[in-house]
Parts: structure tokens; C-alpha cells; sequence
């Protein structure tokens, strides 16, 4: 039986993949990505991260600043700070499926700040997975 962790993960990446030229693969011994064109746009997973958390990790160029204050959203430091990356963070007692809309949102905004700009501008005028 699968986690709401892991439900979400699994709809987040349906969602990611249906963005122009994605893919997924390997991050970091732990961690799983989502690409476009070989870049990086959404971090799943953490060091010793069990089945029911999931953290995800996405470039948030428009919005970060925003973000911040929420429950969920961890302290982004160092690289990650300054290149404007946003830390969600869900253990057990959080709710994640009830945050899809927000993380759809989230990974629709990393993929046109990563992707390059003539994909990201057909997905920002509402093309593919728009």
C-alpha cells in the first residue's frame, strides 16, 4: 500500500513528465529528479528519508520569497538560498495530497525558470501540461 507521500510524488512526476522534452532519473545517491533537456527542475526525496515524508526541492524564481513563511517550506541556505530553490518539506502528520495545487504550481514555475526559453514560454502561454 502506498503512502500519501508517495501518491504524491507519483502524481507530481505524472505531471512533471507531461512538460515538453522531460524525464526522469537519478539525483544524488537519495534523491530522484525530474529533467528538462538534461537540467535538473524538481528534487524528490532526502537522506534517510522514510516512506511517509517526502521533500521536494524546486527553483522558484517568481515566488520564493513568498513561500517562505509557510509551515511546510524549510530555510533554503548557501546555493540554494541564493539561486532562489524552495525546500518543501511533509513528514507523517502533513497533509501533502491537500498541497498538490500549490506543488503543481511550484513545478510548472521550475521547469519554465530551468527549461530552455522557447519550452518554457509554451508552457507559461498554457501549451503542454498547461
Amino acid at each position: 500500500m502506498t503512502t500519501p507521500h508517495q501518491q504524491a510524488e507519483a502524481a507530481l512526476t505524472a505531471y512533471g513528465l507531461a512538460f515538453p522534452e522531460t524525464d526522469t532519473g537519478l539525483g544524488w545517491a537519495f534523491t530522484r529528479v525530474l529533467r528538462v533537456k538534461g537540467r535538473m527542475f524538481c528534487i524528490f526525496g532526502d537522506k534517510a528519508e522514510p516512506e511517509d515524508a517526502l521533500t521536494i526541492t524546486v527553483k522558484l524564481p517568481i515566488s520564493f520569497e513568498m513561500v517562505q513563511d509557510l509551515p511546510f517550506v524549510r530555510e533554503s541556505r548557501g546555493w540554494y538560498r541564493q539561486h532562489q530553490w524552495a525546500i518543501a518539506h511533509f513528514g507523517p502528520d502533513d497533509d501533502v495530497l491537500s498541497e498538490l495545487p500549490t506543488l503543481k504550481a511550484w513545478l510548472r514555475q521550475s521547469y519554465c525558470a530551468v527549461a530552455p526559453k522557447k519550452l518554457g514560454r509554451l508552457v507559461e502561454a498554457g501549451g503542454p501540461a498547461g
